[in-house]
């Protein structure tokens, strides 16, 4: 613990040298540079505190008198520790890339980020290691206040504005609802330390009301839908390393705080909150993808794909709350393991594509899909290790996203068996929800990545693009690397986090199997359901080199070139007009799917006979949660805000009356409670 210590105070160090160094040349590198190596031996410790087991705690004299600072090193922290430290090392080297790109003349302003990139993953630590309420409030806080800065960091672009003022909205009431649950949960005795409130058993009133506030108030933090509505606006608006924190770890933050609370804090869960869990999954794993398949925006759609992804962990951890309440330890602990496992492939892929995107804005200047195209051509480093990136979200085997969601579907082939029959059909249900969006999850990267590396370029910038710096390369190689790794070798990482489902289901995954060799996955039956990724790779080698060399013995040795996607047209065509455009991909599921669900609206203008303009397609679409929970909402506090801003203006007698009929209706409700208790 007290290394763990260290290493956070030099991280609030580098935040402050980073101050001082910010303007002088050589700073990032000495910021970055010690930021990503305070991160990767954090990294490193974490891993081995994982695989030893064991808690460590420890009570620091600091914060308020009556209340030292708690701190906590068990599994689960370790394992979340891991995951953010390791992307953490990653995005550091990409951020020190990317300011180098900036002063090469060739990227984007990253704006006044060095002082406030260690202060965020201090907070983030914080809040892993805390151990009472009051200093994982704190540390939450600590968290959204440096991010909400590092978005606004590029704040004379247009939108950053509005972007960083609904994140502090969301933040500010994700952390009022995170404060009513542990006042919930810690009952009357006072005790906000984790081991008090574990030792307080709640009612179920009080228990239920805890849980839907710790979704609330996590939840709005991770992107569960309808409280979403800050990911699209923030994640793009800030710089593309801190956008990859952001939607690669600090959600996952999020996620740690309802398992801490649902599994660790609250004791024997009852088996509708996993039930709640799975509706809000399924929900928002659905809707996530599908407005992810309609923005033409790189960043904004590897938001939403975020939210896609949250949800199929919520899905996982619901699994794991109804088999724990229906006291099917093994069962469980194969849900958890899959959401874990789920939590580091999503910080893997997601960092990748979101440095994928940096890259790309950094080369030519745009986010916008239906500007690209082509940049296999100029860009083939970075074209290859978005591929990896996009056929590993899109859960393709043997890459590792494939592996979560495999075992995720194990745990739901086992709903059957769980007594409550609502929970039966409800697991068919959200399992087919679980193939919808993992459909059309390769969808939007097949539509994504079709645009923006295949076929023509669709503006001059395209053409001119060149590779990125090896710092930015190398920083997307590692978490592409580790893709093809933990999809072909997955069960190490799930003997690693094991300690940490033992510690929250008190079984693990391979409970009662012989122990199986590293490529062989077969958590719950010997001769049933299993996987091996290794043969997955070596059988598409082996058919893609026989299909290669087919077709060279066999095919045709006369070379024909041609422009492709051109319809038909042979003449140059810089435009690419000729192209699917990404509004066209998604045009048949907009149709499907959008007219309802996001109120779509295509208007089509065609130009007067003779008129050469070209024809011009506008879409309409809207956010639900927008249209019937923020805007409504926006509209109700507005109206509450102009009736008290009337009280002002009262004269001496109303204000009297007012105070008389407020002592009455207060003696009344304090009546009311006694005589209720």
């Amino acid at each position: 613990m007290a290394f763990a210590g260290v290493a956070i105070l030099c991280l609030l160090l580098l935040s402050v040298s980073g101050i001082v160094l910010a303007r002088r040349r050589g700073g990032d590198g000495l910021v970055y540079g010690g930021t990503g190596m305070v991160c990767a031996v954090l990294t490193v410790w974490a891993a081995l505190r994982l695989a030893g087991g064991g808690v460590d705690e420890v009570v620091l004299p600091l914060g308020l008198p009556w209340l030292p600072a708690h701190l906590r090193a068990d599994a689960l922290s370790a394992f979340f520790l891991m995951v953010v430290n390791f992307t953490g090392a990653t995005a550091s080297l990409y951020g020190w890339g990317y300011g180098r790109a900036h002063h090469a003349g060739h990227g984007p302003e990253p704006g006044p980020v060095l002082p406030l990139y260690p202060l965020f993953l201090a907070g983030m630590n914080l809040v892993l290691l805390a151990n009472d309420a009051f200093v994982f409030l704190v540390s939450w806080e600590f968290m959204s206040l440096a991010s909400w800065l590092l978005v606004l960091a590029n704040h004379r672009e247009e939108g950053t504005g509005r972007a960083a003022r609904i994140y502090l909205i969301m933040a500010g009431f994700g952390t009022a609802c995170l404060l009513l649950a542990f006042g919930l949960l810690a009952g009357g005795s006072g005790d906000y330390s984790f081991a008090g409130i574990r030792a307080h058993v709640p009612t179920a009133l009080a228990g239920a009301l805890g849980v839907g506030l710790v979704l609330l108030g996590a939840g709005s933090k991770a992107g569960l839908v309808p409280l979403h509505i800050w990911l699209p606006l923030a994640h793009p608006a800030a710089p593309s390393h801190v956008s990859a924190l952001m939607s690669g770890v600090m959600t996952k933050v999020a996620v740690y705080a309802i398992i801490r609370v649902t599994f660790d804090l609250i004791g024997e869960p009852v088996w509708w909150w996993g039930g709640a869990m799975l509706v809000t999954g399924a929900v928002t794993a659905v809707m996530g993808i599908l407005y992810a398949l309609m923005q033409d925006d790189l960043k904004r759609l590897l938001a939403y794909s975020t939210v896609e992804n949250i949800g199929v962990i919520v899905i996982a951890l619901g699994m794991a709350l109804v088999f724990k309440a229906a006291h099917v330890p093994v069962i469980a602990a194969l849900a958890l393991s899959a959401a874990l496992l789920h939590i580091v492939n999503h910080s893997l892929f997601k960092s990748l594509l979101f440095f994928g995107a940096g890259a790309v804005l950094s080369a030519t200047g745009s986010r916008d899909l239906g500007r690209m195209g082509g940049l296999i051509h100029t860009m083939p480093v970075t074209a290859f290790l978005m591929l990896v990136g996009a056929a590993a979200i899109s859960s393709l085997p043997p890459l590792n996203g494939f592996v979560g969601e495999w075992l995720l579907f194990q745990a739901i082939l086992n709903g059957p068996t769980l007594p409550q029959w609502i929970l039966k059909i409800l697991i068919a249900v959200v399992g087919a929800a679980v193939a919808l969006a993992a459909a059309l999850a390769g969808a939007c990267f097949v539509r994504a990545y079709g645009t923006a590396f295949l076929g023509r370029a669709r503006s001059p910038a395209m053409e001119t693009a060149r590779e990125v710096n090896w710092a930015m390369r190398w920083a997307m190689a590692v978490p592409a690397l580790l893709c093809v790794v933990l999809g072909v070798m997955p069960t190490p990482l799930l003997r690693l986090v094991e300690p940490a489902a033992r510690l929250l289901v008190e079984a693990g995954p391979f409970d009662g199997r012989a122990y199986q060799p590293w490529f062989w996955l077969a958590p719950t039956s010997a001769v049933g359901n299993s996987y091996n990724g290794l043969v997955f790779l070596v059988a598409i080698a082996a058919v893609s080199a026989v299909l290669g060399l087919g077709i060279h013995r066999w095919a045709s040795d006369r070379v024909r070139r041609s422009i492709p996607w051109g319809c038909g047209f042979t003449e140059p065509d810089p435009a690419g007009v000729t192209q699917y455009t990404p509004s066209s991909f998604g045009q048949p599921i907009r149709r499907a799917f959008g007219a309802t669900v996001f109120r779509a609206r295509d208007t089509v203008e065609m130009p007067e006979p003779g008129d050469v303009r070209p024809a011009r397609l506008t879409v309409r679409m809207i956010d639900p949660a927008w249209a019937w929970l923020a805007d409504p909402l926006v509209r109700l506090v507005n109206r509450a805000a102009d009736a008290i801003d009337e009280i002002q203006f009262l004269t001496i007698r109303q204000y009297l009356s007012l105070m008389f009929f407020a002592l009455v209706a207060l003696l009344v409700l304090v009546a009311a409670i006694q005589q209720w208790h």
